[in-house]
């Protein structure tokens, strides 16, 4: 069955698309100065992208692998898989501009094929970037240092191709969109419980390249967590990791492949372990007087249980602003709102009860105000939809981009100051502050991560305006102790600041994985890589 397409210049379901109510347009006015009759985007007919520079030869080289029905040169189908969803790629798309749009779109069918069009790449001396759902927003699909490139879409394999209900895991092709994979584990009876924001559109292969994290991976964990096997074409034949749910013989090397980012291969088939589906799913809000009071309870649940399914809590600024629940946006302004938490439970109903109750418990010993279950159901409701918004505040004249960091429980506190100075102080300068937001979405025993929202004037050069203030966030980052990306990836946005992260020995090493399995460097190139620096190198 075809899949549908993603919104060519946004986010998402074209249908769901939608202009931004009036107390979000009179926010806007309120507080970034923004006025209606912003940027509006051009039409997909009026964009071209620059002749494809795939040769005859080479084309029929993929045709003859893969089908000539499954090589695709016409203009829409490059437009459509040029950039990821990040507002720097989203701002150049919507004015048309796609120089670096792919040459050709090539999509196979099985981990054969995949092998057969990667050994021709490398022998056409042709760039290829794997295309799953298109939802990066690190710069994770604009190669660098090729003339040209193909996108390697991979919708195509999208079956459940084995389930193991003794063992509790399936193995997924990489072309199953979110909700298509948890259809087909729920006919079964089982799910897998990984819902990131990017849920609907993102694929299971994109969230093994990308260590994708999900709302509720509290209670599932992290989809790394969830991977048990990898298999992986490159130029130079198949790999295959894992083959026991763990194992002591030698370094565990799916971890070269998690997060790899398609640098060092294309990811054709992921087992992973699935849950049965829960009887029971219930959500509710808590009140904390401070972000600060609120990091404490969360981390006491983090740490001494009971552990919900669904753990997150709004700073100040994102509950005032009501973010955690768009419908509301707007409403709040100039209320004394506190930061809003929401726990969700899922799992067997007894079991659901017991650990709510003792979760009340610990939250009330941590001066949490119970809410009920309305702000638990309004965020259910509403938890894909930050994306549409985002391009609604484009459309509006508003600059509306995140970024996402972690550390230990010690180390938070300076993070979260540190990387919201940093990004004030940058944006400043532009004339009306902006407003930074923030929330913690995802727990450990040892620490936690950030996830900040900004909202603020597209300025003059909306570019430029934003590269200082990521520049300034991430140099914030590493400096207070942070990861640069908790699950957003690498892409090309972050390669500096992963260089510092990983150190010069650690650039060395991956390059050197690189150049076994990809000779000829073809595999999404500036990708994840920084490049090599040291006298060794």
């Amino acid at each position: 069955m075809e899949s549908v397409d993603m919104l060519w210049n946004g986010w998402g379901d074209p249908d769901q698309a939608a202009p931004l109510p009036e107390p979000v347009l009179g926010l806007l006015g309120e507080l970034l100065g923004v006025r209606p009759g912003g940027s509006r985007s051009v039409t997909l007919e009026a964009v071209e992208p620059p002749a494809s520079r795939l040769t005859e030869e080479a084309r029929g080289a993929f045709a003859d692998i893969v089908g000539a029905e499954h090589v695709r040169t016409d203009r829409e189908s490059r437009i459509r898989r040029t950039r990821g969803k990040s507002t720097p790629d989203l701002l150049h798309i919507r004015s048309g501009v796609v120089g670096d749009a792919p040459d050709a779109v090539v999509r196979p069918g099985s981990h054969d094929e995949v092998v057969a069009v990667l050994r021709a790449c490398a022998a056409h001396r042709i760039a290829v970037v794997p295309f799953g759902g298109g939802t990066s927003v690190v710069g994770g699909l604009a190669p660098h240092g090729h003339d040209g490139f193909v996108s390697l879409d991979l919708r195509r394999m999208n079956r459940l191709r084995e389930l193991d209900t003794v063992s509790r895991t399936a193995v997924l092709e990489p072309g199953l969109r979110g909700p298509e994979a948890e259809a087909l584990l729920a006919g079964h009876g089982y799910t897998l419980g990984h819902f990131p924001q990017s849920f609907e559109w993102a694929t299971i292969g994109g969230f093994a390249a990308a260590r994708s994290s999900g709302q509720a991976s509290a209670g599932y964990g992290r989809f790394d967590d969830m991977v048990t096997a990898l298999r992986v074409a490159t130029p130079e034949g198949t790999w295959d990791t894992g083959r026991a749910p763990r194992s002591a013989a030698g370094p565990d090397l799916r971890q070269l492949v998690l997060g790899s980012e398609g640098a060092f291969g294309v990811i054709t088939s992921v087992t992973v372990r699935v849950r049965p589906r829960p009887a029971t799913r219930v959500y509710e809000g808590w009140r904390f007087a401070s972000f600060a009071e609120g990091r404490e309870a969360l981390r006491a649940l983090a740490q001494d249980g009971p552990l919900p399914t669904v753990l997150r809590l709004s700073d100040e600024t994102e509950t005032l602003v009501g973010l955690a629940d768009p419908a509301a946006i707007g409403a709040g302004a100039g209320a004394d709102t506190g930061c809003l938490a929401i726990a969700g439970y899922e799992g067997d109903t007894e079991e659901v009860t017991v650990r709510r109750e003792r979760a009340h418990a610990a939250l009330r010993a941590r001066a949490g105000t119970f809410l009920g279950e309305e702000p638990g159901d309004k965020w259910d409701k509403g938890r894909f939809s930050a994306p549409y918004l985002r391009d609604a505040l484009l459309d509006a004249g508003a600059f509306a981009e995140t970024l996402e960091t972690a550390a230990y429980w010690s180390r938070i506190p300076d993070l979260y100051e540190n990387v919201r100075t940093a990004i004030t102080t940058a944006l400043s300068g532009a004339g009306t502050p902006p407003v930074v937001m923030c929330h913690i979405s995802h727990v450990y025993p040892a620490g936690a991560s950030l996830y900040f929202t900004v909202l603020s004037a597209q300025g003059d050069n909306p570019d430029a305006h934003w590269a200082g203030a990521k520049q300034a966030a991430c140099d914030a980052i590493l400096a207070s102790g942070g990861t640069i990306s908790h699950h957003h990836g690498v892409g090309t946005d972050h390669r500096p600041w992963y260089a510092q992260e990983i150190g010069p020995l650690g650039v060395e090493v991956l390059h050197a994985v690189k150049g076994r399995l990809d000779p000829s460097g073809i595999l999404n190139p500036g990708i994840l890589l920084p490049p090599l620096t040291s006298p060794g190198a």
